[in-house]
């Protein structure tokens, strides 16, 4: 079967294809509009749909829309309520509702050709469920477990995988919320709510949970799979934040209470789930599941033996879960993710066309991964574009901003050059056969959804990539998957004798991840960015701004 998945009722539009069981494509809007988070999550947005992304999934696959067998859309109108039947302050939602109704015929208007016969409703949960289910390897009877905000009626889901089937056991109604409780506590303290949620867990480890007994009366487990978590009056605990004051301590102490009761309701439902399925595996999706200092403590506390989350645990993760449920239920058998390189790629001399049309000085050395290693060596920072871009919101060493990790004002010069907060930590990236001795957590990483204690001994070796309370958020990189990523490592530690090298993503602030070539050059030129390496080329600051119209691949203009 050939089944286009969509996400696009409440935030992360995106859209990805799933052809036999197997996962050809999948990107978010974001990456085309060049709109962070493709729009924001009001009931008068409801209407936008990913239409870029999900063409280019046609076009990567070489099909027209008449030859798809489904479209999954990951939200079922009617399993919704009233929003003030579910006790949320949200007069216009009724708009969402009637969007989503004439879903099939906005898709058909978007995608020409498209038969509107064929799209399916698909429960909002279940979506996030199945495409973490789905796409995890050795999951075939695992539990999952899903949280965020809101779907149609819950927050919640916990059920289990058998084979090609999800069973549910429980739903956690609304209002009651762990997704818009932080989701609240964000927009206090002066960030951006349902966008800047990790910049609260990045706040959180600056602080003490003094606050945890308050918290506890409004946000807690029921005992039966469920939770309460409405009604926190924030303003008691501390002052707001502007948008652009500075932060206090009471700031970053209701953070890590937060951070605290979060993490506590978590374990209780995890454990309750593995008291009802006795699996070894868990599996976790929604956007609550990006956050990777619960991650950590659920793998490190919890009952399971492994714990699998979604990279694009977000709403974009539903286009992805839809699709992969619809191919389960047809009678395809869904293939696990290979990986979350999904989206859009150029071939080198695609790359070259690009860099000869826009004019800019660049050579082909030759192995691109040796050179970023040299200039990273000599503390230069780099931008990395390789390959195909990303699914979800974390950079994986496909369009990445690098560095030495050894120099700890690397992290305020990296903060410097995204314009963002320096509170917020940047990552390691690290051979796989290499972490163990330095990293002490949930092993593999590939995708940077956990938290890690860093080895005393390598604290002082590594400080740019080491957060306030010793922990780093890593990603180990298995060469069999990411050759050119690891040969750039291996090459890193024979010059430096750090086998590290600081990841975080190619991108500035409030703005999407890079994805194509331009967006490639545009960021390059308006960052201090020393270094440039997209697919073989390289591209030097100096030259970019000094040079003439000269290029080594064995042409002048």
């Amino acid at each position: 079967m050939r089944i286009l998945g969509i996400n696009a009722l409440f935030h992360d539009p995106a859209a990805a294809l799933v052809i036999d069981g197997r996962t050809v494509a999948a990107a978010e809007e974001e990456r085309f509009s060049r709109r962070k988070h493709g729009k924001r999550p009001v009931p008068f947005s409801a209407w936008e749909l990913p239409e870029k992304a999900a063409a280019w999934c046609l076009k990567r696959a070489n099909l027209r829309p008449q030859d798809l067998d489904a479209v999954a859309y990951s939200f079922d109108p009617e399993l919704a309520r009233a929003a003030e039947a579910m006790g949320l302050d949200d007069p216009w939602d009724h708009l969402r509702l009637t969007y989503a109704r004439q879903a099939p015929a906005f898709l058909k208007a978007a995608l020409p050709g498209l038969d509107p016969g064929i799209v399916r409703f698909v429960p909002h949960h279940m979506a996030h469920a199945a495409s973490s289910a789905f796409a995890a390897s050795d999951a075939e009877t695992s539990s999952v477990l899903v949280l965020d905000g809101r779907g149609e009626r819950a927050s919640h889901l916990a059920a289990r995988r058998i084979q090609g089937r999800l069973e549910a056991f429980h739903a956690q109604d609304l209002p009651h919320s762990l997704g818009l409780v932080y989701e609240e506590l964000t927009e206090h303290l002066g960030f951006l709510r349902s966008s800047d949620e990790f910049k609260v867990m990045a706040l959180a480890s600056h602080g003490t949970p003094r606050m945890l007994p308050e918290l506890r009366r409004h946000v807690y487990p029921t005992g039966d799979g469920g939770f309460h978590a409405t009604a926190v009056p924030w303003h008691e605990l501390c002052a707001p934040r502007g948008p652009d004051e500075p932060w206090t301590q009471d700031h970053a102490d209701v953070a890590a209470s937060a951070q605290a009761v979060l993490e506590e309701t978590l374990l209780d439902l995890v454990r309750w789930l593995h008291g009802k399925t006795h699996d070894s595996v868990l599996t976790l999706a929604g956007g609550v599941a990006l956050n990777c200092v619960a991650n950590s403590r659920i793998a490190r506390e919890g009952p399971f033996s492994r714990v699998w989350v979604q990279p694009a645990a977000g709403d974009a993760g539903t286009a992805l879960g839809g699709a992969l449920l619809l191919a389960a239920g047809g009678g395809d058998e869904p293939e696990p993710m290979a990986g979350a390189d999904l989206g859009r790629d150029w071939s080198d001399a695609e790359l070259g066309a690009w860099l000869k049309t826009a004019a800019v000085p660049f050579d082909r050395p030759a192995d691109i991964a040796a050179t970023v290693a040299r200039a990273l060596a000599d503390n230069a920072i780099v931008a990395w574009f390789q390959g195909r871009s990303e699914y979800g919101p974390r950079a994986l060493g496909h369009r990445s901003l690098l560095a030495h990790p050894g120099h700890a004002g690397n992290l305020e010069r990296l903060n410097d050059v995204k314009g963002r907060e320096q509170f917020r930590p940047v990552a390691p990236m690290v051979l796989a056969d290499r972490a163990p001795e330095i990293f002490d957590g949930p092993m593999p990483s590939p995708y940077m959804l956990f938290v890690h204690d860093v080895a005393e001994d390598w604290r002082g070796r590594i400080p740019a990539v080491v957060h306030v309370d010793g922990t780093a958020r890593i990603q180990t990189v298995d060469p069999a998957t990411e050759p050119l990523v690891a040969r750039m490592l291996g090459e890193f530690e024979r010059l430096t004798g750090l086998p590290v090298v600081v990841n975080t993503s190619l991108n500035t602030a409030g703005r999407p991840m890079v994805d194509d070539p331009r967006d490639a050059l545009e960021c390059f030129g308006s960052s201090p960015v020393d270094l440039l390496a997209i697919g073989p080329y390289a591209i030097r600051r100096g030259e970019f701004f000094h040079s003439s119209d000269t290029y080594n691949d064995g042409a002048t203009r």
